[in-house]
């Protein structure tokens, strides 16, 4: 059986209709920037996030840099931020001509180690930026309880963890401000480029507002710098017919996720855990194995995809280490990216698909020597 670690085109067969549905009534509208579906997606997005304001951007690596933009963070800022995540939480703050401050992470979670935060903060930070990573949300009690002290903002990196939740509140809605992507692998992905900033302050939803649209306030009135990052309609109408389904496809992640915990019980792998009060929307099944190549291999030759998220911290990117960053110091994120190794885990993964991806592992682990070794120390 040939498994795929994602396969977009089954969301697709599932909702075709409406799609096109939604994409003609942009093209026979004829407005395709800031209009009626951008406005409404982002009221929607402010209902089911539970926030005050929903600004519609290019792309979620925009949405990341201009809150920062927004918060006024610059030349000489510094923001603490994750080891162990994609590179543009970190390039983020470099673009605006900040310095990212690397802290390690959780070894339970992999989500930035409140501690090791607040031993990270000095005397030039402004902010702090979790990820949360995979879906599953950050430690944001502890890190606000970091995080205030010093009046530092408190920013999450909500990318990948649209629909999560933490205490019964939204990612998005936890702290000064979130910036979502809605690239197309998300799992509420876009046709192309797309992001989101939430907020409840309204003097930032007014900034980021205008930061998006040349610093306009209204037509050829320009009050400021700003740049050209707009979710435009049609991304904003297919948006809105899967935000509709997302309740459902996140149902079916939990129990993709469910139906592998129970098969992979028992095994020398470390399973995603989920965060006492938290709702975890599984973006990513990731797993960790000291043997997580040789497992990768088995799995290719079984036809099931498999993906690595990441296979190094940021701080070991080539653009950082040229930059003097040393990913060594960060130990536990050092040994995620040699471990982790994502599951196929997407909504329309079927029953007998997920079987036998557990079937696959099981078959590794428990026909090694090396292996069945490990298991028995």
């Amino acid at each position: 059986m040939n498994v795929p670690q994602l396969d977009l085109t089954r969301q697709y067969a599932a909702i075709e209709a409406e799609v096109e549905a939604a994409v003609r009534r942009v093209l026979r509208g004829g407005r395709f920037i800031l209009g009626a579906e951008g406005e409404a997606f982002e009221a929607e997005c402010r209902a089911a996030l539970d926030v005050e304001h929903a600004i519609g951007v290019g792309s979620g690596s925009d949405a990341l840099r201009l809150v920062l933009v927004a918060l006024g963070i610059g030349p000489g800022d510094e923001v603490v931020t994750s080891a162990f995540s994609f590179v543009a939480s970190a390039t983020a703050i470099l673009h605006v001509g900040a310095r990212p401050v690397f802290a390690d992470v959780d070894p339970a979670t992999l989500a930035l180690d409140p501690d090791r935060a607040a031993a990270a903060i000095t005397g030039r930070t402004r902010a702090l930026l979790p990820v949360h990573l995979y879906g599953l949300p950050a430690a944001m009690g502890p890190l606000r309880a970091v995080a205030e002290p010093h009046g530092l903002a408190l920013l999450e990196d909500a990318a990948q963890a649209f629909g999560a939740t933490l205490g019964g509140r939204a990612a998005g809605g936890l702290g000064t401000a979130a910036a979502f992507s809605f690239y197309p692998t998300k799992n509420l992905g876009a046709c192309g480029d797309a992001g989101l900033v939430t907020t409840r302050d309204p003097d930032l939803a007014a900034r980021l507002r205008r930061l998006r649209n040349h610093g306009q306030v209204q037509k050829y009135d320009h009050v400021e710098l700003g740049w050209t990052s707009r979710l435009d309609e049609l991304q904003a109408a297919i948006l809105r017919v899967k935000l509709r389904h997302l309740e459902a496809w996140t149902a079916a992640r939990r129990r993709i996720a469910r139906r592998y915990a129970e098969g992979l019980g028992g095994l020398p792998l470390v399973l995603p855990s989920e965060r006492p009060g938290a709702r975890h929307v599984y973006h990513q099944y990731t797993v960790r194995t000291p043997r997580r190549d040789a497992l990768a291999k088995h799995l290719a030759d079984a036809g099931i995809g498999t993906a690595c998220h990441y296979p190094q911290p940021i701080p070991g990117q080539p653009l950082f280490r040229s930059l003097g960053y040393d990913a060594a110091a960060y130990p536990t994120a050092w040994a995620a990216a040699q471990t982790v190794l994502s599951l196929p885990c997407f909504p329309e993964l079927t029953d007998p698909e997920a079987d036998a991806v557990v079937a696959s592992i099981r078959a590794f682990f428990e026909g090694d020597p090396a292996c069945e070794s490990s298991s028995r120390a």
